[in-house]
């Protein structure tokens, strides 16, 4: 099994982490704490100019790490120091332009050779996938697809091809935490289940324990990034004590 389709064994708790926010030592410090406190997969955002996902916490987070001078190859450099001891699945999100203009073939090839299990691209269009589908397939990581409340029509030909596990995007809008998620997410789920066995689970919006814990009842798991994201905000280089004590309590939550 791979590592991805290990980590939904049980209902899976996803932290979201941006690299580089405030420095990429901290970044270090913050996964290894988020995999200390259970998280079954580590999603490393890969910080980009115009984040068109992110609500304004990720949106700092990004603006931070970039004026701190981060790079994609010093963050292939940050995972392979990572995997010289976390065996915690670890899949990228970014935006399709850091892909293109690293060049695809040499950043997918990278991601495998650095031990990135899947690459996430909110920015990309299901139809425009092949542009790295093909790539990804033949370096063997996962293309993960993302499905959204306006996907409609188009939530079980998404399903249908997804690999590693389907993004389901709770809200519209951007990222950012939420009092309520008001759309029919079991109905969505239903749709999914129909097509495919490939885990799914779900995010933006998500912060509390009860959130993650609602979200886990209908999905396989849970995946939180700006309130993870708030807690470095707060703490700065030394939040890995809060991110961990945090991810432990949302993992219970999920369990």
């Amino acid at each position: 099994m791979s590592r991805i389709g290990n980590a939904f064994r049980e209902k899976a708790f996803i932290a979201f982490i941006t690299c580089g926010d405030p420095d990429l030592e901290t970044t270090a410090r913050v996964v290894r704490a988020a995999a200390e406190g259970g998280a079954d997969l580590i999603e490393l955002g890969i910080p980009f100019s115009d984040p068109t996902a992110e609500g304004p916490v990720i949106q700092g987070a990004n603006v931070r790490a970039l004026r701190g001078g981060v790079t994609t190859d010093k963050i292939f450099e940050l995972v392979r120091d990572l995997r010289r001891d976390l065996e915690i699945p670890l899949v990228f999100m970014t935006y399709a332009n850091v892909v293109f203009s690293y060049g695809a073939e040499r950043f997918i090839k990278t991601c495998r050779d650095i031990g990135i299990d899947g690459l996430i691209l909110p920015d990309l269009p299901f139809e425009e996938k092949e542009e790295f589908a093909p790539l990804c397939e033949a370096y063997d990581v996962d293309l993960i697809s993302l499905v959204a409340p306006t996907s409609a029509g188009r939530v079980q030909m998404i399903a249908k091809e997804a690999k590693g596990f389907l993004y389901i995007v709770s809200s519209l809008g951007v990222t950012g935490t939420r009092t309520e998620i008001t759309t029919d997410l079991p109905a969505m789920v239903r749709l999914v289940r129909e097509v495919t066995d490939v885990p799914c689970a779900i995010g933006f919006g998500i912060s509390t324990p009860e959130q993650a814990r609602q979200m886990a009842a209908i999905s396989d798991g849970a995946i939180v990034g700006s309130a993870i994201i708030k807690l470095l905000e707060q703490h700065g280089r030394d939040a890995a004590p809060y991110v961990r004590d945090y991810v432990r309590s949302m993992k219970e939550a999920v369990r």
